[in-house]
């Protein structure tokens, strides 16, 4: 049994500081993530762009995820995305067959990220679009956005979101054209330029 001497004061230390997480990059990247795409399929692109705070600076520890649609609109209902070796445990990577529609990404030390996928078709009124679920450092709530493609005017004018939204908001939502299939989409979390973010309830 442990006793206490009461008769003088205690000393209480200060907790030591340490960082505090959550640790993205610790268990949840796996190889091939943004591989979303199945190996040489015709209606692959290619998504790349960088993921900054208010001050315009990159964030080398975020995180996105993304969900898509197939070409023809539909949503995947298949597995594949982390195939797992039953006896080891280890990652085996996608079967580079299915398509899941589903991808997690990290920045690298300079804020960029890069993903394959497919084009996605278009799903009731909305224009087709990639949805996206931003994870990083300083959010206590992760955030959600979309990424449209240009060259589809009309369906961006019937949009419901972007209809809403004024021209330099709505610009936010939609990639830019790099040529041979590949777009960029630039995330700005705070600040002047930040991309429009939705809320779900």
């Amino acid at each position: 049994m442990t006793k206490i001497d009461t008769s003088r004061p205690e000393t209480v230390l200060p907790t030591p500081s340490h960082t505090v997480g959550p640790f993205y990059g610790h268990a949840l990247p796996f190889p091939g993530g943004g591989d979303i795409a199945p190996v040489g399929h015709p209606d692959t692109i290619a998504l790349q762009g960088y993921v900054t705070d208010g001050a315009g600076k990159p964030l080398p520890d975020a995180f996105l995820e993304l969900w898509g649609p197939d070409p023809d609109g539909n949503l995947p209902r298949v597995d594949g995305s982390m195939r797992r070796d039953p006896a080891s445990g280890g990652f085996l990577g996608r079967n580079g067959v299915e398509f899941t529609g589903w991808g997690r990404v990290q920045t690298d030390a300079n804020g960029h990220w890069t993903a394959r996928t497919l084009r996605p078709g278009a799903r009731g009124r909305s224009a087709p679009h990639l949805s996206v679920c931003v994870f990083a450092r300083g959010l206590l709530v992760h955030l959600f956005t979309r990424i449209y493609l240009p060259g589809d005017e009309a369906a961006h004018a019937a949009d419901p979101l972007l209809s809403r939204l004024d021209a330099e908001r709505r610009d936010t939502l939609i990639a830019v054209d790099q040529g041979r299939g590949t777009y960029r989409f630039d995330i700005r979390l705070q600040g002047e330029g930040e991309t429009v973010f939705l809320e779900f309830r």
